[in-house]
Order: C-alpha cells, then structure tokens, then sequence
C-alpha cells in the first residue's frame, strides 16, 4: 500500500535535523500515509558522525542526520511503528539504522514481527557509479550484506533487506543491455550470498530506468525477467529460484538525473536484442568470478565510458548559517550522548564487535549491543573499518 502522499510532500521529510524530520513523518501519518519515506544526509550515509571534520558543511544538506539512538528516538516519536512501514534509502550504511530502528520500535513496546519496512541496501550499486559511498571494500561489504540477511530472516522477519537499483546504473550513463546485465549479476550475486548463509530470498526488488521510448522500456523490462527466471531456475532450481519483482524508476521528486545514454536504444519491438547483449556481457562478468571480482576489478565502472558518466558529487560551497547551525546543533547532541553514556560499556561492545569482525561471527548481535550502549553510527563503522579497511577512491569522482 502506497502511501497516498504526493511525491512533492514526500519530499519535505528531507529535513536537517531528527526533530524536523519528526514533525514531517507525523504529519504525513495524519493525513493516511502508511509508508514513510526517509533520506539520511551524507556524512550518515556515509558513516561519519556529524562532529567529525569532514561532514562539516554536509550535516543535514540532504537529508537528516542519524548519528545515534538518540537521534532516532527523536526520529520515530510518537509514529505509531506496528502500522506503518519505513523506507530507508540506504545502502552501505543500512545495518545499524535497521538495528536502531529495532532498538527504538522496542523500546516502544513494538515487537520485531510486528516491523515493516524496507531498505535499499544495494551496495554493489555503490562501487559502480560515481559518488558511491563504499564504506569497506568489496568482499567485506557483501559479507556484511550477508550477516543483515541471516540477521533479519528472524530478527526482522518483515524487512526487505535488498533492492536492487539499476536505474541508478542508467543514471549513471548505462545503457539498457548494460543497465540490465549490471543489475541483474548485483541481484544474483546477493542471491547467492543468502544462499550461503542458508537464507531464502523469495522475491528480489528490481528497479530499473523508466526513462526513454516506453516500447524500449517494456521490452527492457521483459528482457531482464526473462534473464533472471533462467538464472534463478538454473541455478538454484524451480522450487526455490524465487522471482524478481520489477520495479519502474518514475520521475523522482528529488531532482535525479533522467537516465544518460551514450547508444542509442534498441528497436523498440526487439527486446531479444537488449537480452543477447546482456547475456553477453553477464557471461564476461561470470568469468571474471562473478559481480563481487568484477567489481574489484572496476569491470563496470569502467564499462560505464567517461564521455557518458556524470562527473562526481559537486564541492561544497563555503557554508551558510543554515549549515552551520546544522552542525552546531548535532556536535551539542553528540557531546550529550557522550557526556551521558557509560563509556565503559560502549567500548566493552566495540570490542566484541571487533573481535566478531575478524571472525566469522555475525557482526550484527555485537552491533545491536553497541548501539544499545549508545555508541554512535561513525563509532561503529570505524571499527569495522579498522578490521575491513577502507575501498580506494576511483580516480575523477569518489
């Protein structure tokens, strides 16, 4: 069920701060909305806390800062949890804002299978087009993908955890047969991950480019289900290949690009021809090892030509006020957390968390325990960091 809210009020929940946000999300529950749109800013997105040097000037710009369960106390105030549904626009940051949505759902006296909502989550996505936040490199990325997976199949049983977002391929200059290919091997290869962790994906979001001749984007869109059904059928059998749930991108609210394309599209009543070029170019990424070997070997990015890709994120102008009381406001509420927490227990839990990050142990539990102690987003992803390391800048962009 949709919400009912225009796309230009869904817009509005972009606000600086958590107590801003509030009054949005509470607003568009009065008038009907049972699913809540939500956008953390840059420095969340990209796990910094906002008092850190380089989210100044990026604190709530686009969208609200999370840097703790304080914050997301305040968030989800008064927002009635068992009856409506979050949509979180995250990707490699998205395991602990689910774990302190879990936090602040029960403190409220919401239990976990009564949660819904849903979370981008595509990180893969992230390594490929420029601007991507890529907290840790490749295969540590998709092995946290994997423990948020084997997480929620009990401790959130109503989450969506992963969607798969090609039209930001297409945003990103891919054209339709790369769009789908590109797509389609970042869904098998999560597929594949649940697999391993002795997890079932039923069904898969897929959003893919609405953008150009409408009789290309149905042949586009019947090209990739019937990519994905063969791959699903041969590779993990009828009974338990699952389906893709296709998604169109329509025009977004918040001022995206229009997918950019430097080939022409196909012929409008031929989708065979999108499918045989992005068999083709599926069959180049299997034998590297799959979308996670690709991806370290930039394979996609790089498929992706210069001439056609947008330039990366634009610098920050010198800050106005309305930046600077932005991050005045969030440093005060993180000096408060830490004046107020029990340091002791906050680094006891990062500790484990640490310790079960060089491990095969499910980094979420000790995660959950962080968060709990009140130890913030950037403070967490540090850590992992500090175990994972960090994925190099792509020349030109990220």
């Amino acid at each position: 069920m949709t919400s009912g809210i225009s796309p230009a009020a869904e817009r509005t929940t972009r606000f600086h701060t958590p107590v801003a946000a509030n009054t949005r999300l509470r607003e568009l529950v009065a008038r009907g909305a049972r699913v809540l749109p939500l956008v953390v800013d840059r420095p969340t997105e990209s796990g910094l806390d906002s008092d850190t040097p380089p989210a100044y000037g990026q604190v709530g710009r686009t969208g609200v800062a999370l840097d703790s369960i304080d914050d997301m106390r305040v968030l989800l105030s008064g927002i009635p949890l068992d009856k409506v549904s979050l949509s979180l626009s995250v990707d490699a940051v998205a395991a602990p804002l689910i774990l302190l949505y879990q936090l602040v759902a029960e403190e409220q006296g919401v239990p976990a299978e009564r949660l819904r909502g849903s979370v981008r989550n595509d990180v893969l996505k992230e390594f490929i087009t420029p601007g991507g936040t890529c907290l840790f490199p490749p295969a540590p990325s998709m092995r946290l993908t994997r423990d948020v997976l084997r997480y929620c199949r009990t401790g959130l049983p109503r989450w969506d955890v992963v969607s798969v977002c090609g039209h930001q391929l297409a945003e990103a200059g891919a054209d339709p047969a790369q769009e789908v290919a590109f797509a389609l091997t970042n869904g098998i290869a999560y597929v594949r991950t649940a697999a391993a962790a002795g997890v079932f994906v039923p069904r898969l979001a897929l959003c893919l480019a609405d953008g150009g001749n409408q009789a290309a984007v149905l042949a586009k869109f019947r090209a990739a289900r019937r990519i994905w059904t063969r791959a699903m059928v041969e590779q993990f059998g009828p009974d338990r290949a699952g389906r893709a749930v296709l998604r169109r991108r329509v025009p977004s609210p918040w001022g995206v690009a229009a997918p950019r394309t430097g080939r022409p599209w196909p012929r409008a009543d031929d989708s065979q021809e999108i499918e045989a070029a992005a068999v083709t170019l599926m069959d180049d990424i299997e034998g590297l090892g799959g979308a996670v070997r690709a991806v370290e070997r930039r394979f996609q990015s790089t498929a992706l030509s210069a001439d056609i890709r947008p330039p990366g994120l634009p610098r920050v102008a010198t800050p106005g006020p309305e930046a600077h009381a932005a991050h005045r406001r969030q440093t005060e509420r993180l000096a408060k957390l830490r004046a107020w927490r029990v340091q002791s227990a906050v680094d006891d839990a990062l500790i484990r968390l640490e310790r079960a990050a060089r491990v095969d142990q499910n980094v979420m539990v000790p995660m959950r325990s962080a968060l709990a102690a009140s130890a913030t987003v950037g403070e967490i992803c540090e850590t992992l960091r500090g175990v994972w390391g960090t994925y190099p800048s792509l020349p030109g962009g990220r």
